[in-house]
């Protein structure tokens, strides 16, 4: 093992009970100690995403959760420990990848413990704060797009909340592959998700959508039922067979039931932290072929600020808390 000198203890944001935005707040808690094949990282920047405040509301992944729970899913910063010192990734290096909370520490925090399987060399062309906003939405947005719908030319692709977090990769994930992407967004995104790679854009605010949008092959849902029964009424676009990937957790209970009887294929998607993977997304970010877009970037005390944002669902691409210079 490699090392620096690092504290005994740390900032970092905790919710003491499963609640509002109120149950945020700033502590000093014991640096995690690494183990085995992990590192242990100096977090510079920490993305911020729907299942942290669905995680800190006591919704999904709160089951598991001992509170007070760190949150945070997805990080770039500095190496201060390395599992050995043959590792190709040394006590030094630029890395960003994504944590499993609450079964592993969260990344509002200024160290976080990461399995060697879960990080990878951060972007050379990204800052911390631009790297940080990558690893949960990018892998959502590969595993959707690229491992289940296996997005190629000729095949017709919707994106619901195109221009969102996880919304604005898949875009160009499915573009990059040669599916012609039709996404939807308000009205001010529209121009935006073009220069992302989409083909057709329909403004979800000036009608039904799924009447401006002739039958596709694949849906990529990242709204489910939770907001005007959207992931429903995108079954009404889909061709006989065709494919419907549910990404938010919790939001279409009766998904199953509801494609069956459209004559439809459905599955929901999970994302888990992959090394492998995150590697080829930063190939392509690295080669100019995929963009990240930062929309606010919070101090990490504020991070409570940053929820309340987050959850009124009008956000365009991602937030990041700053918790280091």
């Amino acid at each position: 093992m490699t090392t620096t000198t690092t504290p005994s203890t740390m900032r970092a944001v905790a919710a003491e009970t499963p609640g509002g935005v109120d149950v945020l707040r700033l502590v000093e808690v014991p640096v995690p100690a690494r183990i085995s094949a992990e590192f242990l990282v100096r977090v510079h920047a920490a993305g911020v995403n729907p299942i942290d405040w669905k995680t800190r509301a006591g919704r999904g992944p709160a089951a598991a959760a001992t509170w007070p729970l760190v949150l945070g899913n997805d990080f770039s910063g500095t190496v201060v420990e390395s599992p050995y010192e043959a590792h190709p990734i040394k006590v030094g290096d630029q890395v960003y990848g994504m944590t499993a909370v609450p079964r592993t520490p969260g990344t509002y925090a200024e160290y976080v413990p990461v399995s060697a399987m879960h990080l990878t060399k951060k972007p050379r062309n990204l800052s911390h704060v631009e790297a940080a906003a990558v690893p949960l939405a990018a892998l959502t947005a590969w595993g959707a797009v690229v491992e289940v719908a296996k997005a190629h030319e000729g095949q017709r692709v919707l994106i619901t909340a195109g221009a969102g977090g996880v919304g604005h990769l898949a875009v160009q994930f499915a573009a990059f592959f040669g599916a012609h992407v039709i996404a939807t967004g308000s009205s001010r995104n529209l121009g935006w998700l073009r220069e992302l790679g989409a083909h057709e854009v329909v403004d979800y605010t000036a009608g039904p959508f799924e009447e401006a949008i002739a039958p596709v092959d694949i849906v990529i849902d990242l709204m489910g039922d939770s907001v005007d029964d959207t992931g429903t009424r995108s079954l009404n676009v889909l061709k006989p067979g065709g494919l419907l990937v549910n990404v938010p957790s919790g939001s279409w209970p009766t998904l199953a039931e509801d494609a069956a009887a459209a004559g439809v294929r459905a599955t929901e998607y999970r994302v888990a932290p992959d090394a492998t993977a995150l590697a080829v997304v930063t190939r392509l970010i690295e080669s100019g072929d995929v963009r990240v877009f930062v929309d606010q970037v919070y101090d990490l005390a504020d991070a409570a600020r940053a929820h309340e944002a987050l959850e009124t669902g009008h956000t365009r691409g991602k937030m990041v808390l700053r918790v280091a210079d």
